[in-house]
């Protein structure tokens, strides 16, 4: 239950963090938005660590420990984060978020395949609705991507090319670039950055389990440690060093915002896997999306696609990780069932029986 819990408030301020860096991918690049926010969370984490306790078992980890953590970090927040502000630069967190949920079926199939975990009725149910929800948030991308068509074609028959020259640069020069959708782009680098969030969760596992949660923030100070020197060694041998410098005081406040939050994210997100597993944690951080949605109606109005598939896939994701955070034991302790869905709600499976 609190595992769940914990992975329910990381996929919030995740949720938020990728709100943040919609505003900043605006007018910052993400090769900028990686300088801030991979370095930022080591020493938020080398504080909680110190403030916990934890930093007297830096040195307690195995080898192998070590070895996963680090990989793990430099899969999640180098490639997988790269690719999700690729993604979001094109197209909007809400259009990309349904095409990354496809990292929590791929982390619930290595989890269930390397680390021997199960799966329960009640936990299929959950994924089932997530996966609804899901659908039902493209839904809304296909909408908009009809109508914005739409719009295209009656703006080309009403006016001139001139005029529409003129109109564009009148909005660039007064606020924000144009919101013009790459689909191409956008889709690409969200099915990619899937494959980073979705086999991290199962490193971690594996780097953190045996553990205990007294282990989590240390093993999340590795982690983002290891991103925070590749991201390092990416700008020192690119020579890129004059291109983040450029960055605007407006992309460094949205940035430093992002970084903040996406610290605490993971700090959450680690103490989860140490105490839950990958089954259970995985699907219920999918619900960031819902948090994507929210946050983006607060903040990006203007730069988000919104639509009644976008709530209807809320809903449904938010039952999915009711499903899933509630455990079959409490479920047949106090809601009466005839005696062989009870017995089908026992059911587990695993890859070894």
């Amino acid at each position: 239950m609190l595992g769940g819990l914990l992975a329910l408030l990381a996929a919030a301020t995740f949720g938020f963090n990728n709100a943040a860096i919609r505003r900043g991918v605006l007018t910052g690049s993400v090769l900028q938005a990686l300088v801030i926010t991979v370095p930022m969370g080591v020493p938020m984490l080398l504080i909680v660590m110190i403030l916990t306790g934890q930093i007297y078992n830096l040195g307690g980890f195995p080898l192998s420990s070590y070895f996963w953590l680090g990989f793990a970090g430099i899969l999640h927040f180098v490639w997988g984060r790269y690719c999700n502000y690729r993604s979001t630069r094109a197209i909007g967190g809400n259009l990309a978020g349904p095409w990354q949920q496809a990292n929590m079926i791929l982390a619930l199939t290595l989890a269930i395949i390397l680390l021997d975990e199960t799966l329960t009725p009640l936990k299929v149910a959950g994924i089932g609705l997530i996966i609804f929800g899901v659908v039902a948030t493209s839904r809304a991308a296909q909408i908009a991507k009809r109508k914005a068509q739409a719009d295209e074609k009656t703006a080309a028959q009403a006016r001139s090319e001139q005029d529409i020259q003129s109109a564009v640069t009148e909005v660039n020069e007064n606020g924000p670039p144009v919101f013009k959708p790459n689909y191409a782009e956008g889709y690409t680098f969200a099915l990619l950055s899937a494959t980073g969030y979705g086999i991290s969760p199962v490193i971690v596992r594996m780097g953190l389990e045996d553990l205990g949660p007294s282990y989590s923030v240390v093993g999340a100070f590795i982690s983002y440690f290891s991103a925070a020197v590749v991201v390092g060694l990416i700008i020192l041998f690119a020579r890129q060093w004059p291109h983040v410098r450029a960055m605007s005081f407006t992309s460094v406040k949205w940035f430093s915002l992002a970084g903040l939050l996406v610290g605490i994210s993971q700090t959450l997100r680690y103490v989860a896997l140490s105490i839950a597993p990958v089954t259970v944690v995985a699907p219920i951080q999918a619900t960031s999306n819902i948090f994507r949605v929210i946050f983006a109606w607060l903040i990006n109005k203007e730069h988000e696609v919104f639509g009644g598939w976008i709530f209807v896939g809320m809903f449904l994701t938010f039952f999915g990780v009711a499903a899933l955070t509630v455990s079959t034991e409490m479920v047949l302790a106090y809601i009466p069932l005839p005696e062989f869905l009870q017995t089908m709600a026992g059911w587990k499976w695993s890859v070894i029986q």
